[in-house]
């Protein structure tokens, strides 16, 4: 594997750090307005310059004389993407000069004697010489003016910032004429065999549920390190924010999003923005894991959320948190309620767990597994048409007036969710009930549990209908 220097953009709130990463990376990954503090968590993204691949990271806004508070929190996912990075872009803003925050940026950045490149934002129509000058008293070396919002400039900040970086080492190319045959080569044309490949990639599972109920600290736990914040207020995380996992031999991309609150109170834009983006965030997974409050009632705001995930399909996993805090007479009342309010998930697993004492944790990720594993299942025809033809000597379908509803085969149409498509005669009057008769027929005998499971009928066409 190549190295790929890491770039950590850090400074002040405001200055337009979310802005530079989205460039570097050519993405929108990075929410972006003119709200100071937007970005709270590490943000994680891939860029290249020329011939130069480099990790971007983005930061929030950094104070590092807060003491406590979210502020606190954020200066220390900041001074850990400064220990991790190969380089430290310090951006400050040319509109605003320099003040003592910056100073105090500085200051630290020169005790931790990491590699700094000075670079001064929102350059644009300034002529260099003014939009620099001040910024030389922080001591940082010669600063680089650029924009972040025009594209001005940000070909040469990297190129300097790399400097010393060599590109990435070309792959050895493999010349087939240059290798002795093997055995299995030699053998006859007709005993060629190629075997098929397994189905085998990076399970993206994304978390979801309302505020405050302990997504962010569900990831800490996973992870073993304080990855993104956790703190005793909604709204913490704004972000969607994608982090690699690796466990058991699996490999994860953990999806730390925004609490999703009732529609009528979700008032600031950038609210919005964040609950699009976690909306995003459901369709874009492989696994939703669905978070629950024990130490509040199952309200409406969940079902809602688990009815998105079962309309976009998404395999699902039900995590019951903060189980620890209850008595057996309060552990009553949430099961009632979830299987009141929440009988529509009959289909996922149900754990009850406690993310901050990482109680119950290990099972989650075994059902994920299940979960994608049934999402992506394949299902053979004839094993389907069997398994239709049981259904129908157990159970036929009602009549509709004088006909009766004819299958005759069924087929496997798609995954994540599976979709069995079933063809025959005037199956456009098969009752809703009668399809719930056959998805569960089917998810037994397939074992799909904690996916989503579609049915298609496609009746023949009947040329003497109109006769």
């Amino acid at each position: 594997m190549s190295f790929k220097p890491v770039v950590a953009l850090v400074g002040r709130p405001n200055v337009g750090k979310s802005t530079l990463f989205n460039r570097l990376t050519r993405s929108r990954s990075a929410l972006v307005a003119d709200f100071s503090g937007l970005t709270r968590d590490r943000h994680y993204g891939e860029g290249r310059v020329g011939e130069k691949p480099f990790i971007c990271v983005d930061t929030g806004g950094f104070e590092p004389v807060a003491k406590d508070g979210i502020l606190h929190q954020m200066a220390r996912q900041t001074q850990q993407a400064i220990a991790e990075a190969d380089v430290v872009i310090f951006l400050v803003d040319a509109r605003a000069g320099v003040n003592a925050h910056d100073h105090e940026i500085a200051r630290l950045l020169r005790k931790l004697g990491q590699r700094v490149v000075l670079c001064v934002n929102k350059a644009e129509g300034m002529l260099h010489g003014s939009a620099v000058a001040e910024f030389h008293e922080l001591g940082l070396g010669e600063p680089v003016a650029i924009s972040a919002a025009h594209g001005e400039g940000i070909v040469n900040l990297i190129e300097i910032a790399l400097k010393g970086f060599g590109p990435e080492p070309e792959p050895e190319v493999f010349d087939a004429d240059d290798a002795e045959p093997s055995a299995d080569a030699l053998k006859g044309e007709d005993e060629f065999f190629v075997p098929e490949e397994p189905f085998e990639h990076r399970i993206k599972l994304a978390i979801v549920g309302r505020p405050n109920v302990g997504k962010s600290t569900l990831i800490n736990t996973l992870l073993g390190e304080e990855r993104v914040i956790a703190f005793d207020m909604p709204g913490t995380t704004r972000d969607a924010i994608e982090i690699e996992f690796d466990r058991g031999g699996k490999q994860y991309t953990l999806i730390d999003t925004a609490g999703l609150r009732k529609r009528g109170k979700v008032f600031e834009a950038i609210e919005k923005f964040s609950v699009i983006k976690t909306l995003q965030a459901i369709e874009a997974s492989n696994v939703v894991l669905l978070m629950i409050d024990a130490q509040h009632e199952v309200s409406d705001q969940d079902a809602h959320i688990a009815g998105f995930i079962l309309e976009t399909g998404r395999a699902l996993v039900v995590a019951i948190n903060k189980w620890d805090g209850l008595d057996e007479d309060q552990r009553e009342r949430i099961q009632r309620e979830f299987d009141r309010k929440l009988r529509f998930l009959s289909f996922a697993r149900v754990h009850t767990i406690s993310a901050l004492r990482g109680q119950g944790v290990n099972n989650l990720l075994r059902s994920v597994n299940s979960a994608h594993a049934a999402a992506f299942a394949k299902l053979s025809t004839p094993k389907l048409t069997r398994e239709l033809q049981a259904a129908l000597e157990q159970q036929q379908p009602p009549r509709r007036g004088i006909f009766r509803p004819k299958m005759r085969y069924a087929h496997q149409g798609g995954q994540n969710p599976p979709l069995i498509i079933i063809h025959g005669n005037a199956l456009d009057a098969i009752p809703d009930s009668y399809r719930r008769y056959l998805e569960g027929r089917f998810r037994d005998a397939f074992e799909l549990a904690g996916t989503p499971l579609r049915i298609e009928f496609k009746s023949s066409f009947n040329p003497y209908a109109d006769n």
